[in-house]
């Protein structure tokens, strides 16, 4: 086969250090989300939706498959760490959890999906970020210890 195609779409999440609500501020959110998804794009991974609230994000993309998911989400994480750090005040000590968790996701599942990223804010209202992760490990089968998962 002459050619390497591929067409794979991630769920990525990850808090800030200790769920801190860094991004309590809904304006500062709004840029997060977007800062995010363009260095998700100019790292080659086409954004779907970025989304979450003042402790933390999911995004939901399309994968390249020149590089490896942590280098990856270790660019998005860096890159986002120091433009918000950059704005100074508080958000000098801004710092993401050291951790994150990231979801391979079918075709049929992407709509579903961003209805769910999208309504972070209502979603939260109801459940907590470990409480929300529980369950995603559940469902998708993951094994987590929870003395390593929560930093």
């Amino acid at each position: 086969m002459p050619q390497s195609l591929a067409q794979v779409y991630l769920h990525i999440v990850f808090s800030t250090k200790n769920r801190d609500p860094f991004l309590s501020n809904k304006d500062l959110r709004t840029e997060m989300h977007a800062y995010l998804g363009g260095t998700c794009n100019n790292l080659g991974c086409q954004v779907l939706i970025v989304g979450g609230v003042a402790d933390h994000v999911h995004i939901l993309c399309m994968f390249v498959r020149t590089m490896t998911i942590g280098d990856f989400v270790g660019a998005i994480k860096r890159e986002s760490s120091k433009w918000v750090k950059g704005k100074g005040g508080i958000l000098s000590k801004f710092a993401w959890q050291t951790g994150y968790s990231t979801f391979s996701v079918g075709l049929s599942e992407i709509d579903r999906l961003k209805l769910y990223i999208n309504g972070q804010e209502e979603h939260h209202k109801k459940i907590t970020f470990q409480d929300e992760m529980r369950r995603f490990f559940k469902d998708y089968g993951v094994n987590f210890d929870e003395k390593y998962v929560w930093d």
